[in-house]
């Protein structure tokens, strides 16, 4: 009796075909994110459209779901998007544990050579938080733990995450969060905010001279990408008792070296290849 010829039902063809499917929406999300993440501002659900060749209904659905999930933000009274809560926060993971081993190192190897604490942040929306952290043998020295929030405006390494702004978006985020004192030498108005960025870009660096804590002086210097942009900011600070703003200066190279360091541990476009 000869045997029955096996029919292919839609069982065995289904899962592959929605497996391609699956990875084409996967695709087209990635897309849509690294587009908005890429951006300085925000960006219409046009211009997403163009940059990724998605038509604009695709786009807007997309954008509308991954709102819903907290990836992309949108502003108020308008259609255009930037990143979201949670697409802050993986960002910030992903960084946080490619370069944990060698950043830890490099930090300590800081310490170690100028005798001031000195930490790592990066920056959440309007603010700064600290990421890592090693701390001075003083006995006399501020403790601000990894995981601690501070406002940009008023802090070494959150004025540099402002100079990498655009002037526009610069002025948003300022004018929303405005400027709150801290302290006499705060920097509260927005004119005095922008010659203070200049100064940073100019010179490369930037200083708390005693504007967040009284009695607390910073440096830091930023940590770029290989698309130039700044995505940390490397700093030491210490008491006004023990360290004058012309001493912190004198750590400027080490600092800068140190920067140049853990910029050598970040992820490049051809670390696959690489691994090949």
């Amino acid at each position: 009796m000869p045997l029955a010829k096996a029919k292919l039902g839609p069982s065995r063809t289904r899962p592959k075909a929605e497996e391609r499917e699956t990875s084409s929406v996967m695709l087209r999300a990635m897309s849509v994110i690294s587009a908005v993440a890429e951006n300085e501002g925000t960006l219409s659900v046009a211009e997403i459209a163009a940059k990724i060749g998605l038509p604009k209904p695709t786009v807007h659905r997309m954008c509308q779901q991954l709102e819903a999930a907290g990836y992309l933000l949108r502003d108020i009274d308008s259609r255009h998007y930037g990143v979201g809560h949670r697409l802050w926060h993986l960002g910030l993971e992903v960084v946080n544990a490619g370069m944990k081993p060698e950043r830890r190192a490099i930090l300590q190897k800081l310490v170690n050579e100028i005798g001031e604490t000195c930490n790592l942040s990066m920056r959440i929306h309007d603010q700064s938080i600290y990421i890592d952290r090693v701390e001075s043998r003083w006995p006399l020295r501020m403790h601000l733990e990894p995981g601690s929030m501070v406002p940009l405006h008023c802090t070494a390494s959150g004025k540099l995450f402002l100079s990498d702004m655009n002037r526009a978006r610069r002025q948003k985020l300022l004018s929303v969060t405005q400027l709150p004192t801290h302290t006499p030498r705060t920097i509260t108005d927005l004119d005095a905010m922008e010659r203070e960025i200049e100064l940073i870009r100019k010179r490369g660096y930037s200083i708390d001279d005693e504007e967040f804590l009284e009695g607390l002086v910073a440096l830091a210097v930023p940590v770029r990408n290989k698309q130039g942009r700044v995505v940390a900011g490397i700093a030491c600070h210490g008491p006004t008792a023990r360290l004058t703003l012309d001493q912190i200066l004198s750590f400027l190279p080490s600092l800068r070296n140190a920067a140049a360091d853990l910029e050598d541990t970040l992820p490049t476009d051809d670390a696959d290849k690489d691994d090949v």
